[in-house]
């Protein structure tokens, strides 16, 4: 018997395949072709021109795949087209809001701006700054964030490690209703408890409270997402070795999902640094720089912005920086965003 006779016969199991640019070239002519077909019908929108080379885009990419790779690559191609055009959807809105603040906002956007406040300035006239906002905002969170944190941590710690029984339900019921709570009714029972019935008064401090209540919730659903990533077999060593549950944890499973819980934070302390409701309650406002959170009203950014927005009356010097306050939370947010990122990375279990 021959060697050809007992070597199995090699048969092709992949069909034709598009080369990798298909994509980009389809997109590119269902661009091409979108604007020819809203020119021709005298559609002066971008929206309607967007949205016809998106439904060409999906379509073309179907109907050439189908002809030369067959249906069911068709429709991995289609559903690949619809997250894109998804995507790009939601990315417009952001990109639109990112350019009109930043074009707005560098009017006035400088030194100066960042290193002066309002004290001496009136609300019409140019000048003046948001430095007393800056460090209100830096207080506010940074008190926020030194109550919240410990309490996060600590819940989401019991609810992992210790938690068991109705006593973990029902702090895992309230942590849930305290996620859906509306920063209002925050800004309300802090100004019922604090200012009405103890007599405090407005202050930097009370904001801090109330911002505590809408942070303990995400901290502690971020931290106890990180524990419950930890493998159990890291636990179960270090018990077998002798060591207390209570330096395991301390030592084993805090480290090992401390990029994780940063990054929670971070995103915490990004989610309620643009929260009015609460300021405009129990901090109030104030043009002159005040150091001292637990004392008077004192200023901050998210209150900055409704202040001049409130009296430019749509033009005007205080509209301008107004849009410049605006650029400088989005940057603070961006950078917050952007640290939580590079410590997750750096944190992250080898």
């Amino acid at each position: 018997m021959s060697h050809a006779t007992l070597s199995p016969r090699r048969s092709s199991l992949r069909g034709a395949t598009l080369p990798k640019w298909f994509a980009w070239a389809v997109a590119a002519g269902s661009l091409v072709l979108g604007y020819a077909i809203s020119t021709a019908a005298g559609l002066n929108s971008d929206i309607q021109w967007a949205l016809i080379a998106a439904v060409l885009f999906v379509v073309g990419s179907y109907a050439i795949s189908a002809k030369i790779e067959g249906g069911r690559q068709a429709k991995d191609r289609t559903a690949t087209s619809l997250v894109w055009v998804a995507f790009l959807l939601a990315l417009i809105p952001l990109a639109s809001l990112l350019w009109e603040t930043a074009e707005r906002g560098v009017k006035v956007f400088d030194g100066y701006f960042l290193t002066h406040s309002m004290g001496v300035v009136a609300d019409a006239e140019p000048g003046g700054g948001i430095y007393h906002a800056i460090l209100g905002t830096l207080e506010q969170v940074g008190l926020a964030t030194l109550v919240s944190v410990p309490i996060g941590v600590l819940t989401a710690i019991y609810l992992v490690e210790y938690g068991r029984g109705k006593l973990a339900k029902a702090v895992t019921f309230f942590v849930d209703v305290m996620t859906g709570i509306p920063s209002i009714v925050a800004g309300l029972f802090i100004l019922s408890l604090w200012v009405l019935i103890l007599k405090m008064g407005p202050s930097g401090f009370a904001g801090s409270l109330a911002l505590s209540i809408l942070m303990i919730p995400v901290v502690v659903r971020s931290t106890e997402e990180m524990l419950k990533l930890v493998p159990n077999e890291l636990r179960e060593a270090s018990l077998a070795l002798g060591v207390p549950k209570w330096r395991t944890i301390l030592k084993v499973v805090l480290p090992t999902s401390i990029g994780g819980i940063i990054t929670g934070v971070m995103l915490a302390i990004a989610r309620i640094t643009g929260e009015t409701a609460p300021v405009l309650l129990l901090v109030w406002g104030t043009d002159f720089i005040n150091a001292n959170p637990f004392q008077d009203p004192q200023e901050s950014l998210p209150m900055y912005i409704y202040l001049q927005w409130a009296n430019s009356g749509g033009s005007g010097a205080a509209f301008d920086r107004a849009w410049a306050a605006a650029l400088t939370l989005i940057a603070f947010i961006m950078i917050l965003n952007l640290v939580a990122r590079g410590i997750a990375r750096w944190k992250a279990p080898r």
